[in-house]
């Protein structure tokens, strides 16, 4: 069964800029800007006011209804990346070796040595806009930073598919770099970098 209309609201927050052009959206704020397309999405895009945005479907079926939360969810995600920031943190962990990680002075790759006593080198490139560096407070820790949390989320699992155990009992061999926490960082104010 289709229903008629569903409707859901994203407050826009003071000091954020929200354009929408044809399922285009860019969101601009203290951090940066962001942009993403929504064409797959057979929904209905318009600003209401300074401070609301309403997405509309008409006509759906459930799984189409769903989809005008998870568009939502995502406008909500890029508008607190572009105010706060994210922060991903990962611990490794060994048995025997110790996995060595350095991390360039650009903190756009970090590189793998010693994993499972192996001498091959693991490079793993950031995508665009995530920063990598090793964390100062703990030892074996990496912390990933960024305003895009899908491309944050994707650099934190190539980093994790990098070291997997080959060929042997992974209940046993736990060794790897694990995501440990997930935050939002503090909001910028204007003008601070």
């Amino acid at each position: 069964m289709k229903t008629l209309l569903t409707t859901a609201y994203v407050t826009i927050p003071d000091g954020v800029q929200i354009e929408v052009k044809s399922r285009n959206i860019r969101v601009k704020g203290s951090r940066g800007t962001l942009t993403r397309e929504f064409k797959h999405l057979n929904l209905e895009l318009a600003l209401v006011g300074k401070n609301k945005l309403r997405v509309d479907s008409w006509f759906a079926k459930r799984k189409e209804v769903a989809c005008v939360r998870t568009l939502c969810s995502h406008i909500e995600n890029m508008i607190t990346g572009v105010t706060k920031g994210f922060q991903y943190k990962m611990r490794s962990v060994y048995a025997h070796f110790p996995i060595n990680m350095t991390v360039p002075a650009d903190g756009k790759s970090i590189d793998i040595r010693n994993f499972l006593g192996e001498k091959m080198l693991r490079s793993v490139q950031m995508h665009s806009g995530v920063k990598v560096d090793v964390s100062k407070a703990q030892k074996d820790e990496i912390v990933l930073e960024g305003n895009d949390l899908e491309k944050l989320s994707l650099s934190a699992a190539l980093v994790h598919q990098a070291v997997l155990v080959k060929n042997k009992d992974i209940r046993k061999f736990l060794d790897g770099l694990y995501v440990s926490e997930r935050n939002v960082l503090e909001p910028v104010e204007a003008g601070k970098k």
